[in-house]
């Protein structure tokens, strides 16, 4: 198994959540990382908006100053998004677990159950084909 590093919010509820799944699925988190006391740097947000498949996938739009800089009224492009998740946590999509060079954002069981199915659960050495 690969190692996991978990980004979160300590208070976030759904990121309580996901966490609290994960323990129960016997998932071994090797990094726990508070993304408002450890701040992403701009090659991480950009190294994680790459694995995510665009740096929409990782930009939340349920942030409460998305919608005060009044963001949900235009078009907001990949470089912006860049920008604003480097300088404001809280436009990171959350949580966020990487493993390896692959990664997950936001907490929907289904998602992170495949998501671990492909990169973190070893192959079962009997399974039928």
């Amino acid at each position: 198994m690969m190692d996991v590093t978990f980004y979160w919010l300590p208070n976030c509820s759904t990121c309580q959540k996901a966490l609290g799944w994960l323990a129960r699925r016997g998932v071994k988190i090797a990094t726990m990382r508070d993304i408002k006391d450890e701040p992403l740097k701009r090659k991480e947000v950009e190294d994680l908006a790459k694995m995510l498949g665009g740096p929409a996938e990782l930009f939340s739009r349920r942030a409460v100053k998305y919608r005060e800089l009044k963001l949900n009224e235009r078009d907001v492009p990949p470089a912006e998004m860049l920008d604003l998740m480097t300088e404001e946590y809280t436009f990171l999509k959350r949580p966020i677990m990487n493993i390896g060079d692959q990664a997950t954002a936001g907490f929907f069981e289904k998602s992170f159950e495949s998501f671990l199915k492909q990169h973190y659960y070893e192959p079962s050495q009997n399974r039928e084909q």
